[in-house]
């Protein structure tokens, strides 16, 4: 396998762990939900920074060439330019600036009898910093565990949202923004393969220093 293909390799692996954040996110166990937001932004991040490693494997100027464009265009995409923020808040201040918000639609507490209650039941929360609902239950050490339920989406909506994200994108739902994201990537490294790959003949190597034997 060519070095080319290898750090190739690389991206394609940095981003289906970002995938794999994602479908934490999504899950239905909403106690990883943010776990696997931070995974999503953090290895997101790091497809970029392993497709530059390419640049060492091209004639000069070859890389750039073809990323400079796509870099730019990243750039002035609000969304793409703010999960390289995320990231870097995440790096430096260890937090992620979500909000959630709740919106009923004929929803009464008489609805929670439907469910079950878990033994040690002492209330009911809706829309958590992690965006799930369900009972809190006291322990036998007096601390207390939140047991999640899904509560019907006709009567209860849970959204989050990025609290920091551009007036123009604010509406996007954390789902909505990361998705789009990653769908960005995922053309990103696609058109990174077919370019350095797809077409190898067409795109020099950088030259490597060699020893010449004299006899």
């Amino acid at each position: 396998m060519s070095q080319i293909e290898t750090t190739l390799k690389k991206a394609e692996d940095m981003l289906e762990t970002a995938r794999c954040g994602f479908e934490d996110l999504a899950a239905t166990n909403k106690s990883r939900r943010i776990i696997g937001l931070r995974n999503l932004i953090v290895f997101g991040r790091t497809v970029t920074f392993v497709l530059q490693n390419l640049r060492s494997e091209m004639a000069e100027g070859e890389f750039d060439k073809w990323y400079a464009p796509k870099q730019e265009e990243m750039k002035k995409d609000a969304v793409m330019k703010h999960f390289v923020k995320l990231r870097n808040e995440l790096e430096k201040q260890g937090n992620l600036p979500v909000s959630t918000s709740v919106q009923m639609n004929g929803f009464s507490f008489s609805d929670i009898d439907k469910y079950k209650k878990p033994p040690g039941t002492v209330g009911f929360f809706i829309g958590d910093q992690f965006g799930g609902s369900g009972f809190e239950v006291e322990m036998a050490d007096g601390s207390k565990e939140k047991y999640y339920v899904d509560l019907p989406e006709d009567k209860v909506k849970v959204t989050q949202h990025f609290s920091n994200f551009p007036d123009h994108i604010e509406n996007m739902t954390i789902e909505e923004a990361s998705d789009y994201y990653l769908g960005k990537l995922s053309k990103l490294v696609a058109a990174a393969r077919d370019y350095f790959i797809g077409s190898t003949t067409k795109k020099p190597l950088k030259r490597r220093a060699h020893l010449r034997v004299v006899k």
